[in-house]
């Protein structure tokens, strides 16, 4: 899948397209299904599959002071656009000038100039350009008149077994619960955070339980507490020792908050790899996936209490993860 970060990026020989527009945080299911079918129906017309998405998320930008919990940053969210099929995505710089555009603007300039849409693909409720003055009304006029066909999306291609409509607000709910399984049914796959391994204060490795202590930048913050998940190096940057190790899920006893019952202050976010010793992970990238909550962080009173709770926690993890 092609990424542009700008209209000068898209290639002129692109051809006619098929353009659909979303922030797709989380790109769960229902984000899935209306893709997917995306993809299929455009390449039976002969379209390359486009996906315009917004980066930073519009909100940060029209209320800076209170910017939205996104699911997934923008490199696992590109990355789970492109395994539904899209031939490309336009991640756009969205600023206050961007939105000003009135709707026939945005359509001009972005859909039918910049990317070449002889098809755009929209859900029932869209709303785009200037005060959202824009609707699947405005679409089919505009298109009309531009020359693309308008495809609106229903919600029978975003809802559950349940009969519930798929989306981020619920995947939100489900993580700030520690509801982990329920949150991967509906993203199709366990939440993952993203970040660097930073230097801790090493009182893991002092206890027995050394930790990689990951700096998160990108991926909501789920439910303080320990999990049982995974930790993948997804790139060992300047660290040859993790060179052999990218791509491996490792099993892991994870810790996300606070470490009360040593006073430390700031947020956490560690794991303890199980069956392998001696691992060096510092300034590589990786990512935890996290698959079950076990209990929330609390104070055992003291260091010893602390280790007998983290063997017991490994336990119940290696339980979690079927590793016996």
């Amino acid at each position: 899948m092609q990424i542009w970060r700008s209209l000068a990026d898209v290639p002129a020989d692109l051809g006619p397209t098929a353009v659909t527009v979303g922030n797709f945080d989380g790109v769960h299911r229902g984000h899935q299904a209306v893709l997917t079918r995306m993809v299929a129906d455009a390449r039976e017309r002969g379209q390359q599959a486009v996906a315009m998405t917004f980066e930073p998320h519009p909100k940060a930008v029209h209320d800076p002071a209170h910017p939205p919990l996104l699911i997934t940053g923008l490199d696992d969210k590109l990355e789970r656009l492109a395994a539904t099929g899209l031939d490309a995505v336009l991640v756009v710089d969205y600023t206050l000038a961007f939105a000003q555009q009135t709707p026939q603007e945005f359509v001009r300039t972005w859909l039918v100039d910049g990317l070449g849409a002889k098809t755009v693909v929209l859900g029932q409720d869209t709303k785009f350009g200037r005060g959202n003055a824009g609707d699947v009304d405005t679409m089919r006029v505009l298109g009309t008149t531009m020359g693309f066909d308008t495809d609106v999306i229903t919600d029978a291609c975003g809802t559950s077994e349940s009969g519930r409509r798929w989306s981020s607000t619920w995947v939100r709910d489900l993580l700030e619960n520690g509801r982990m399984d329920e949150a991967a049914t509906i993203l199709g796959r366990p939440h993952r955070l993203r970040g660097v391994v930073e230097h801790g204060d090493k009182l893991g490795r002092e206890i027995g339980f050394p930790t990689a202590n990951v700096g998160v930048t990108g991926g909501m913050i789920p439910r303080h507490g320990v999990y049982a998940g995974y930790l993948q190096v997804l790139d060992s940057r300047a660290n040859p020792a993790a060179e052999s190790l990218v791509g491996l899920s490792l099993p892991a006893a994870i810790s996300i908050g606070f470490n009360y019952t040593v006073g430390v202050e700031s947020l956490r976010v560690e794991g303890f790899v199980m069956d392998r010793d001696g691992l060096n992970l510092y300034d590589t990238e990786v990512a935890f996936d996290l698959v079950k909550w076990r209990r929330p962080m609390l104070d055992f009173g003291s260091v010893e209490a602390l280790t007998s709770a983290l063997a017991d926690d490994v336990a119940w993890c290696r339980d979690a993860l079927h590793l016996d």
